[in-house]
């Protein structure tokens, strides 16, 4: 139902989009924002919203996200067509995806199409702005050192907000301050390649010719070793992905030893979201390598 989105957006965006707006469904999945298919006289588009003060520049990060993700030409992003806000909400109009089920290639292209995104560089890790990984901000100040990158804009920001929260103990965080001293032998320098952030089969969709779409990026330029292990996470992707990722753009030796390393941010992410229930996998990976 059209009368489901706020008066307010409905009045900017039809004023923007200089069409009449016809009808209004809500899409599953998702527990931050409000978001579905609009459909208007010009067209199907995607609609989220959400509290104006609550995540403050949150769909302007992820239009820049979704920008960059799109401008090498190597997979598909959904194009951004309008970031808005009033005085009470925030929102976001992008293309409209139809979604079809995979092409029998669908696995391999992504590995090729991964590979290729990833061999957009720059000279430092990090990013121009900072963003969001689901509703907690994201800190991308740059660096030259991916360690010093890792430890400080990633597991110590983590750790500092469940510490805060009394999500986790002293014992925890003295594990962590452990093992940010091993890391510099453990963790490989690589130039900063351009990842989509939050790599996981949730934010990753089908498009209307059966092939891979990138979703809700948390976008920055980071060792690409973090993105392949973050895909090992929350079942993991097909097997024809990794061999088709490592024959286009191979992997260091090793890592499958770090993986486990790298996923300690997402981790950190779900328990300061949802609570402890990934904290005994923190505390595992921890005792692994301290």
């Amino acid at each position: 139902m059209l009368t489901a989105v706020p008066a307010t957006i409905r009045e900017h965006v039809a004023k923007a989009l200089n069409t009449e707006l016809k009808n209004f469904s809500f899409c599953s999945g998702g527990c931050i924002n409000h978001g579905g298919k609009l459909t208007t006289q010009a067209g199907d588009f995607f609609l989220k919203w959400n509290d104006l003060k609550k995540f403050p520049g949150m769909f302007e990060a992820e239009a820049k996200g979704l920008k960059l993700l799109l401008k090498p030409s190597v997979i598909d992003v959904p194009e951004v067509v309008l970031v808005a806000a009033d005085d009470t909400y925030q929102f976001i109009v992008m293309e409209f995806i139809v979604e079809r089920s995979k092409a029998s290639t669908y696995w391999k292209h992504l590995g090729k199409q991964l590979a290729a995104l990833h061999q957009n560089l720059s000279s430092s890790y990090g990013l121009d702005h900072d963003n969001y990984i689901g509703s907690l901000s994201q800190f991308n100040k740059p660096s030259r050192k991916w360690v010093d990158f890792f430890i400080e804009q990633r597991l110590e920001v983590q750790v500092k907000l469940a510490s805060d929260n009394q999500r986790i103990d002293k014992n925890i965080i003295n594990q962590f301050a452990s093992l940010y001293k091993k890391l510099p032998g453990i963790l490989p320098e690589e130039p900063p390649s351009l990842l989509h952030g939050d790599l996981w089969s949730g934010n990753l969709i089908t498009n209307g010719h059966g092939d891979p779409c990138l979703i809700d990026p948390a976008v920055y330029y980071g060792n690409r070793e973090c993105e392949l292990a973050f895909t090992k996470l929350f079942g993991g992707f097909s097997e024809e992905f990794y061999n088709s990722y490592n024959d286009a753009f191979p992997l260091q030796s090793g890592f499958q030893i770090r993986f486990d390393v790298y996923n300690l941010y997402p981790l950190m992410v779900h328990v300061n979201l949802f609570g402890g229930g990934n904290l005994s996998q923190v505390v595992s990976i921890l005792r692994h390598f301290v």
